[in-house]
């Protein structure tokens, strides 16, 4: 009877392991043949209680079974593995002819890029890029501008006033104007200090070591304490200018402005100069650009600089011999980028959001 039902165990494992579909169907079809608690075991627990002559008769079979049913179960085990090999390498197979994957790096922010046009068009027209503190006192950012305390105009810039100890204003940069009769430093450690409105200050200061004729632009950041809105933040990047010499007049400002805003707007365009005020200039004004008979924007401040500024930065204007004059401008960088780009909230320059910056 154990012999009989050995050979039956036999042809049911072959069918079972033919009929396998996966490594999981054969691993069941084991365990229930050959596992711990499987059919062929049982045969083998059994033969303890058969005589010897047939104990060793059907252990040999039952072990030839056990042996055979075993490469059976290892070569469609083989079998399986190379089939899930093949299709896994069908899948993650290269396909070298196909373009690789673009790797992401950083790159410059767009005011940067802006920055660095601008300062390219003005060099090429001669004028050299120079830059100041941002921290300033009150005298380069308002008094030496024409603009000393008391003055209405100061209502203009909301501004950042600073409170420094008296060992930190030993190093932040105080004035050194050739008009104080050398009592600047002096100056320097009764002066408040504050985060800069505009860049208007650095003129003063490149004034005081620097003889006309004088060309120069300045962008850098700025300050201002106001309520953030589509057009305004609390920090912005200006562009300021300056150019001194002999018979400058706001026709030579007009020819050098239109000639950059033509180069940086890649098209023909149309200005024009608005009466307004600013305490440095005399006379001031407003420019306004618009392309192609669209609509004017609101570009920049300008104007002659006032014989006071002059005067602060220790040159001598309008004198009959060796006088000198000049104009100014300052123009918001973040304006220009604006305009360039059609962006309209400048809050989008300073968000960080990479899918704003990513275009550029």
């Amino acid at each position: 009877m154990a012999k009989i039902n050995l050979k039956n165990l036999k042809v049911e494992a072959k069918k079972g392991i033919e009929k396998a579909d996966n490594l999981k169907d054969l691993d069941e079809i084991f365990r229930k043949y050959l596992g711990k608690k499987g059919k062929i075991t049982l045969i083998f627990n059994s033969l303890k209680k058969l005589p010897l002559n047939k104990r060793k008769k059907l252990g040999r079979e039952a072990n030839l079974v056990k042996i055979g049913l075993e490469k059976l179960i290892r070569e469609k085990t083989q079998k399986f593995k190379e089939e899930i090999r093949a299709e896994s390498l069908g899948k993650e197979k290269i396909d070298i002819t196909r373009p690789g994957k673009k790797v992401k790096i950083g790159h410059l922010h767009p005011l940067t890029l802006v920055q660095r046009e601008v300062e390219e068009i003005f060099q090429s027209m001669g004028f050299s890029v120079i830059t100041g503190p941002e921290v300033e006192t009150e005298w380069y950012n308002f008094d030496a501008l024409n603009i000393p305390k008391d003055h209405p105009a100061r209502d203009m810039w909301d501004t950042f006033w600073l409170k420094v100890e008296a060992d930190q204003r030993a190093r932040l940069p105080s004035p050194e104007s050739k008009a104080s009769g050398g009592q600047g430093y002096q100056r320097g450690l009764t002066q408040k200090f504050l985060l800069r409105t505009h860049t208007s200050p650095v003129q003063i200061r490149y004034m005081e070591k620097h003889q006309p004729p004088l060309r120069i632009i300045v962008p850098g950041r700025c300050f201002r304490h106001e309520a953030t809105d589509a057009s305004h933040e609390i920090q912005f990047y200006q562009l300021e200018g300056l150019v001194v010499d002999k018979n400058i007049s706001a026709a030579n400002f007009r020819a050098i402005i239109e000639e950059f805003l033509k180069r940086f707007l890649k098209t023909d365009i149309e200005i024009r100069l608005r009466p307004s005020f600013f305490p440095f200039t005399e006379p001031s004004f407003e420019i306004d650009v618009r392309r192609k008979k669209g609509k004017w924007v609101e570009m920049m401040g300008a104007g002659m600089v006032h014989p006071n500024v002059f005067k602060a930065a220790g040159l001598i204007p309008n004198a009959p011999a060796g006088g000198w004059q000049g104009f100014a401008f300052g123009a918001g960088l973040d304006r220009l980028a604006m305009l360039k780009y059609k962006i309209n909230d400048i809050r989008l320059f300073y968000s960080g959001d990479l899918r704003f910056l990513k275009q550029f």
